[in-house]
Parts: structure tokens; sequence; C-alpha cells
């Protein structure tokens, strides 16, 4: 029996978000946030609307998810993510206990994993690549009407 509620879904309504970055002129990064196959929470990069270089997909996702448990653990929370988390981000996930992360693309320039894996909570494990090319492609397009 096959399940909807797949690795391959979640990343899709991370991209949903994503998505909605764009459609504000927000650099293009969604992410879900899954509790027992449950998205919980969805956010999408705020940084320019909001005027706060903290409002990252994953920060709002975290803040997010955190209301709807009414707590500040994410225990057993899976997120899903557009791009690599920077070192803000998995330092906040760190802090929120996250089990999991899915992301799509790595960031060479910005993602935590320049830094290793030692920034990850000793309980969190991850995944990479899922859907990269079009997460990837995304990115590049944005960046590229930015620079007309």
């Amino acid at each position: 029996m096959q399940t909807l509620f797949t690795d391959e879904y979640f990343m899709k309504e991370a991209f949903k978000e994503a998505q909605k970055a764009a459609d504000i002129d927000e650099v293009p990064v969604g992410a879900v946030i899954v509790s027992n196959k449950r998205i919980i929470a969805r956010a999408h990069n705020m940084t320019e609307k909001l005027q706060d270089v903290t409002a990252h997909a994953e920060m709002l996702a975290i803040t997010a998810a955190s209301n709807f448990l009414g707590a500040k653990y994410l225990d057993g929370c899976t997120i899903y993510v557009t791009l690599e988390p920077c070192p803000m981000c998995v330092t906040a996930l760190y802090h929120a206990h996250i089990e999991k992360m899915v992301w799509a693309t790595d960031d060479e320039k910005m993602g935590f994993m320049r830094f290793g894996v030692q920034m990850l909570h000793p309980a969190t494990s991850y995944e990479k690549g899922l859907m990269a090319e079009k997460s990837a492609q995304m990115l590049k397009k944005f960046f590229k009407d930015k620079r007309k």
C-alpha cells in the first residue's frame, strides 16, 4: 500500500510556500513542519516584507509550530525546507530539538553544512537533495530576474 504522506509530498508543500515568497519578491524559500504526518506549520521567507533579517522561512515555521503545539520543543517533528538552512536557522532548529530535517538544494555560500554536522542536535537526522533541481532552478530564476 502506498502512503500519500511521503517526504516528496511534504516537500511539494514547502515549494508552495517558496512560490508565495517569490510572488511577493522575497527569496523563494519555503518550509513546512510536520508532526505525525500532519503539517502543523507553514512559512516562507519574509525578510523584506517584515524588514527583519531573522524572518527566514525556518524561523517563522519554528514559531508557528511551537505555537501550534504549545511547547518550545519540536520533538518528533520534521522540517521540510527548499534550501539548506543557514547557521542561524539550524541553531534555532537545534534548540527546538527538531527530529529530522529534509532540504532540497544545498546552499554553498550560506548553508550550515560548511561548518559540519556538529551544528545539528545529536538527535536530529537529515536528508538532502530531495527535489534539488527544482529548488535550484527557482532560486536561479529569482536572482536572474533581480539582475534585469
